[in-house]
């Protein structure tokens, strides 16, 4: 499914539509490609604040790790962009940080490939294409049911007016 996003306001707005859309009842792996400056901490900062957060949400480029306790949920986001080599996750203890009803927000998964948990639904935030709009283009893919069942209610989301 890919998402036409105009502005930094509406990927804020893309990302909390589907913060409000993952369930509480399980944990959550989301995965966030694209090139530098794409808008993928942008897209997490709507994405916390869909799940309640009101705070700064501040980019974890030097700390890897920005966790946020919410009321009913841990919120991990990583980002993994300054890793030399996908061993460093182990340093982390991201398998004692994810709980049965945590959400793991990673932003260059593909540095941490084979050692990260496999995402439940993995976006990927891409510049248009020369001559077109100035926006984002967001590409979203479900790995399981659950993840379908956010991307229908999501697309539905984006689609109204």
């Amino acid at each position: 499914m890919a998402i036409e996003l105009a502005d930094d306001a509406a990927t804020r707005a893309c990302g909390a539509m589907l913060g409000a859309l993952l369930s509480p009842q399980r944990s959550w792996v989301v995965t966030l490609a694209g090139e530098l400056g794409a808008g993928k901490t942008t897209l997490v900062r709507g994405l916390l604040g869909g799940l309640g957060h009101e705070g700064r949400v501040r980019s974890p480029t030097y700390t890897l790790i920005e966790p946020y306790r919410l009321a009913d949920r841990d919120v991990l986001h990583l980002d993994l962009y300054r890793l030399a080599d996908p061993g460093e996750l182990e340093y982390l203890g991201l398998e004692d940080l994810l709980t049965p009803r945590s959400i793991a927000l990673v932003e260059w998964p593909e540095r941490g490939r084979g050692l990260l948990p496999l995402a439940d639904i993995a976006l990927e935030l891409s510049y248009p294409p020369p001559g077109a709009s100035s926006g984002r283009l967001l590409s979203v893919n479900a790995a399981n049911e659950s993840s379908g069942e956010v991307l229908r209610a999501l697309r539905s989301a984006a689609d109204r007016p």
